[in-house]
């Protein structure tokens, strides 16, 4: 079975640079039609339509990579 590198890319505020975290995702192997990304959701809202096309887009064996950990979630701490 192939692996597969799905990315997701999150900016909640127009600082933020969408296009770097695209840029940084490609660096690690990342195709960019498997880029997903949310532009103006923060990381507490649960409804990100992106990281759901994103964990859609998953098979086993296949890799979610993240730009930055906090562009998943804002915490790890469950």
């Amino acid at each position: 079975m192939t692996q597969i590198l799905i990315g997701y890319a999150r900016c909640s505020t127009d600082k933020q640079d969408l296009a770097a975290q695209k840029g940084i995702l490609a660096s690690f192997g990342v195709a960019s039609d498997r880029i997903y990304t949310d532009h103006g959701f923060t990381g507490t809202n649960r409804a990100r339509p992106g990281l759901d096309q994103a964990l859609a887009a998953l098979r086993e064996g296949d890799t979610l990579v993240v730009p930055k950990l906090d562009r998943l979630a804002r915490s790890v701490v469950f």
